[in-house]
């Protein structure tokens, strides 16, 4: 069974009740579960983490290259900033589909660019929820 390592960047623990106009009302938990089930129909065994630090995503991605066969990350307002991110997914080799709910092209002019996308396979955005289980399913092909 092909493992997935599913990673939620800051503050997406808020989802269902942080800006909801912009984020939705489905919170994490929903999110996951979906996943989960998707997962389950695709032989696919999922590990979802969720974290408000750079370093602790930075770790996870380190840890998982030899554990994982792909990397779907939801990198938040990291996306906008963090380099080490980037490095740790680019020095992991991992297939990586970068997501997001919202469309961060139509954003403020700050969110307009990722250092994820270039060391991803793919980036999907702006479908709400929908980002996460379309970027599932993208890395179950491609795997």
């Amino acid at each position: 069974m092909k493992k997935i390592l599913v990673i939620h960047g800051p503050n997406l623990n808020l989802l269902g009740t942080r800006e909801p106009k912009v984020y939705g009302k489905t919170t994490l938990a929903q999110i996951n579960r979906k996943l989960q089930n998707i997962a389950k129909k695709r032989k696919l065994s999922l590990t979802i983490k969720q974290s408000n630090h750079e370093g602790e995503i930075v770790d996870l991605i380190g840890r998982a290259k030899k554990k994982f066969s792909g990397l779907l990350i939801n990198p938040a307002a990291y996306t906008h900033t963090s380099v080490a991110i980037r490095d740790a997914i680019a020095a992991s080799g991992l297939l990586t589909i970068e997501v997001h709910l919202s469309n961060i092209y139509s954003r403020e002019e700050f969110r307009h660019h990722s250092l994820i996308t270039a060391v991803a396979k793919g980036a999907i955005l702006g479908f709400g929820e929908e980002s996460y289980y379309l970027g599932l399913e993208a890395l179950a092909d491609l795997i």
